[in-house]
């Protein structure tokens, strides 16, 4: 589970104020169900939760017969609104517990002043610096550092941007309830609002009737970039700032931007036909929008606040030249060179944006000027302020507002964000095959050994020649593909190479898949040839499933031996990016397999790269499940192995996850701490379990896989029957009409397990309470492993556990994912399956996976039970189950409905709501 702070949670703490706010929330959604539906449906409400409570509590052996019987007896539009109404009190709940964890992290700061709060950026240069890493160390490690989240665009957000905004509205008004002392009037008027709030979240549809387009989808994205990383991230250079700035001998150092958030939303293409050339140009405006429009508002608030007198204190000479130069001719301002200062800034920023193609500025300049040349010139204006307000004794203002203008900019250029692409492999072959063909007369590429492939390719980009001809007519797939790649260099050509630095090959299995690329961006000049050649964009081969992950090592060494291929990584500052893929590994071999592959790829990888003198720099593809890589960050990335941060870093941040890290400016800034004092902590320090091959942990690891791997595939890919007990026991065949997304969610019209994406794999496990493809098959592995080394196996995996941060982030994850199934609920869902024999099969084997899975984490942990060591996460999914529940039921009872002829609206409307609800509930989706 990725909650909204994405550590360890703060110990054993008083939960009251949790309690009192989660049900005064639930009080004004009760009082508004009561005014808007009637008492009746009110009092059943009421009935179902105190039933449900009791249920979970176990006060009540009768309570799961009463509450079957409510909720089955529920006609279609009760149903519909008891599942709203649950479903709602879910959203809610969520935001007081991210209230409530801010308001501990609060109080923990407040209670010891002058300690850094743990996870902080602020705590993690300073035990650096305790741990003696010295001024050189630091030095290197900020000059070449790259801590990078980057958005995607997957089908898990299932919340509408409107019910996210009600929920921004909701906990603004909460923080205000918590932080300010009310006079009796405030505090009625805040109650007031709250309850408006309440009554639009209650009038406001859960569920989209439309699916989502692409250009929907930026924007969705582009809403954390204004409410969170445009404000936040310069403070987060800030603080690190502060602490180098606080030691002499630190003081120098140099600080460049290496955090940076991007996104590839509009840009991954792999098995999404609306995402296309136009659609790609739109993104990059869009960012580029949104950039200009912060600073143009940011600068017109430093015009009118900025109102230092020359008569008063005199600043240099470059301060007032720039000032000289301004469109301000005020009398009122004549004695006041800052504001005229940043009236010329203004104005040049503005014919900026203008140039750029950008709508009008809301605030007219005071006159016209040249627009920059690019952000370089804009931050040297901001460099003159900056200097000035030093040079007369103001560092305080220069630190403020000015100094985190600048930073952005910085950080953000006129691009806001670098754009990945992604497309597959094998789009890419197709694609260079017609263009032989066509264009050169060389057809039959595609049937090439890989030798030959290679030969050819490597002959073309020896060529200063481009291969594409504009008198051939070219496939409409072809044609779709080289118009992206000059959408690629148009925008380079527009906002600068920035704006676009990565290209992700999905599926990539050799390395004439990575020279295919090379030879599309040659076509539009983002690849110079000739003796020393030079590619404006990184390459990144994407390594996906089992067989990818074991083969990497040897494709990259293939690829970094051909010396034209090495000069373009020298080209690129010698550095070769990878990407790993966590989600479709996971569905191909199971969680522990996966997760053990991956670690061996990064460490095979590095000796590769270094072997060949390369600098190696991962991009993690992490999912918001523990089924597709997800869990917390800080632990993820301390747990990778030794030598493979090395200061870089990119990884995923996909659908509800976003939100529930970034929504909320304050949680926003905390998470991206934890991002940089993790990568910080992971490459400069010594972690225990290093030498963990050495003590024979690989080998350990390397045995436990083989046996969960035989015991997952012997599932999912081997088991008759299998594939109809899936789409018969879980949603994922009505999920298709939820509109999460404007992705398919399958690769092909099958119902094949191999052609589901894992999204919808993951996500309707969640949705059932079984949660598989975050633990099944490491039950059966430890139990294999024990029979063949007797007692001293389990206290090796003890050991292991309590010594390697590997096992340790393995199975914190799997016990997180372990506390939030319920067999009992599952087994209704697996009631759906029409066969009887293949439900008992195939569910028996999962329930006695489940408790031996279970079994086996408590005895290598140690713990009494689930959770034991995360007492907060454990209590907060412990309350959410009571509502939780009548979901799943009502769930289960709409999809026999449903799959029994009443196919009319309400019953499909419960269904698909009722997937809302879960997934806020469970705070996670796929």
């Amino acid at each position: 589970m990725n909650n909204a702070l994405d550590t360890a949670v703060i110990g054993q703490e008083d939960d009251t104020d949790l309690r009192e706010d989660t049900r005064y929330l639930g009080r004004l959604l009760g009082d508004t169900l009561r005014e808007q539906e009637g008492d009746e449906i009110f009092e059943l409400v009421e009935q179902i939760r105190q039933t449900a409570i009791q249920f979970r509590r176990g006060r009540d052996a009768d309570a799961q017969r009463v509450l079957d019987d409510m909720l089955h007896g529920l006609d279609h539009d009760r149903a519909v609104v008891v599942i709203r109404a649950f479903a709602l009190f879910s959203l809610l709940s969520n935001i007081v517990e991210d209230l409530h964890r801010n308001r501990q992290r609060r109080a923990a700061r407040m209670a010891e002043p002058g300690r850094p709060e743990a996870g902080s950026v602020t705590a993690a240069l300073e035990h650096v610096i305790r741990s003696g890493v010295g001024r050189e160390a630091l030095k290197d490690f900020f000059s070449g550092a790259l801590v990078s989240p980057v958005l995607t665009a997957h089908p898990t957000e299932v919340q509408r941007r409107s019910i996210l905004e009600c929920q921004r509205e909701i906990n603004r008004l909460l923080i205000q309830r918590d932080r300010m002392h009310f006079t009796p009037e405030e505090a009625a008027d805040n109650e007031e609002s709250l309850r408006r709030e309440v009554l639009v979240l209650w009038q406001t549809r859960l569920l989209r009737t439309v699916r989502l387009t692409v250009k929907d989808e930026i924007e969705n994205g582009l809403a954390y970039y204004r409410s969170t990383f445009l404000r936040e991230v310069p403070r987060v250079y800030g603080a690190i700032e502060a602490v180098l700035g606080s030691r002499e001998d630190l003081a120098d150092i140099d600080v460049p931007p290496f955090l940076v958030p991007g996104s590839w939303i509009g840009g991954d293409r792999d098995g999404n036909p609306f995402v296309t050339a136009e659609v790609m140009l739109h993104a990059a405006r869009q960012h580029s929008i949104m950039a200009m429009n912060y600073y143009l508002e940011t600068v017109q608030q430093l015009f009118g606040r900025m109102s230092l007198s020359n008569l008063l204190v005199a600043p240099p000479p470059e301060l007032e030249a720039l000032a000289e130069k301004s469109p301000d001719t005020s009398d009122f301002h004549l004695h006041e060179p800052y504001r005229r200062a940043f009236a010329q800034i203004y104005a040049r920023l503005a014919a900026s944006a203008t140039a750029l193609g950008h709508p009008t500025p809301l605030h007219r300049p005071l006159g016209e000027r040249e627009p920059y040349a690019g952000a370089d010139e804009f931050i040297a204006d901001l460099d003159v302020v900056i200097a000035s307000l030093e040079h007369q004794g103001s560092r305080r203002i220069a630190r403020g507002a000015v100094g985190e203008l600048r930073r952005a900019v910085d950080v953000f250029g006129f691009h806001l964000c670098p754009l990945d692409l992604r497309q597959h492999s094998g789009i890419h072959e197709a694609t260079v095959a017609e263009l032989f063909a066509v264009s050169a007369g060389r057809p039959g590429y595609a049937e090439l050994d890989e030798a030959t492939k290679i030969q050819w390719l490597l002959d073309e980009l020896a060529t200063a020649r481009p291969l594409r001809s504009p008198y051939v007519r070219y496939s409409d797939e072809a044609k779709g593909e080289l118009e992206i790649f000059a959408a690629a260099a148009e925008i380079h050509s527009r906002y600068g190479e920035r704006a676009l630095q990565n290209y992700i090959i999905s599926k990539a299995d050799s390395a004439s898949d990575m020279l295919e690329v090379a030879l599309l961006l040659k076509d539009v000049g983002l690849l110079k040839p000739g003796e020393s050649p030079e590619v404006a964009v990184n390459i990144v081969p994407l390594f996906e499933t089992i067989d990818d992950l074991r083969a990497c090592a040897r494709i990259m060494d293939a690829i970094l031996s051909l010396p034209l291929y090495r000069k373009l990584v020298d080209s690129r500052g010698g550095i070769q990016e990878v990407m790993l893929g966590y989600s479709d590994s996971n569905k191909d071999g199971g969680y522990l397999t996966a997760n053990w592959e991956l670690y061996k790829a990064e460490v095979e990888l590095v000796r590769v790269f270094a072997r060949h003198g390369v600098t190696l720099r991962f991009f993690h593809g992490r999912g918001g499940t523990i089924g597709r890589g997800g869990g917390p960050s800080h632990l993820a990335i301390l747990a990778q192995p030794p030598g493979t941060v090395n200061g870089r870093i990119r990884l995923t941040e996909q659908g509800e996850i976003i939100a529930s890290k970034y929504a909320d400016p304050e949680i926003g800034r905390y998470n991206l701490e934890t991002l940089v004092s993790a990568t910080m902590e992971a490459t400069l320090l010594e972690r225990p379990g290093a030498d963990a091959e050495v003590d024979g942990f690989h080998e350990v690891m390397e045995e436990l896989s083989r046996h969960a791997l035989k015991a997952y595939r012997g599932l999912v890919y081997e088991t008759p029957g299998f594939e109809t007990f899936f789409w018969q026991a879980t949603p994922v065949g009505e999920m298709g009409e939820l509109y999460l997304g404007s992705r398919p969610a399958s690769r092909k019209k099958s119902t094949r397990i191999e052609d589901l994406r894992a999204i919808p794999w993951v996500f309707s496990w969640s949705l059932a309470r079984i949660m598989l493809p975050g633990w099944y098959g490491f039950g059966s592995a430890v139990s294999a492993f024990i029979a063949n080394h007797g007692t001293d196996g389990l206290l090796r995996l003890q050991r292991m556990h309590r010594d390697w941060p590997l096992l340790q982030s393995l199975l914190s994850n799997m016990d997180m994912v372990l506390a939030k199934t319920d067999m009992g609920v599952a087994s209704r869902y697996a009631d759906l399956v029409q066969d009887g024999q293949l439900h008992e099969r195939v569910f028996g084997r999962i329930h006695a996976e489940w408790k031996l899975t279970i079994r086996h984490l408590l005895a290598i942990t140690g713990q009494p039970g689930l959770l034991a060591s995360n007492p907060s996460l454990a209590r907060s999914i412990r309350q959410r189950f009571p509502y939780i529940d009548p979901l799943n039921h009502l769930q289960v009872s709409l999809l026999q409905r449903y799959r029994g002829g009443e196919t009319e609206g309400k019953v499909k409307r419960g269904i698909l709501i009722s997937i809302n609800g879960i997934a806020a509930g469970l705070r996670n989706s796929g």
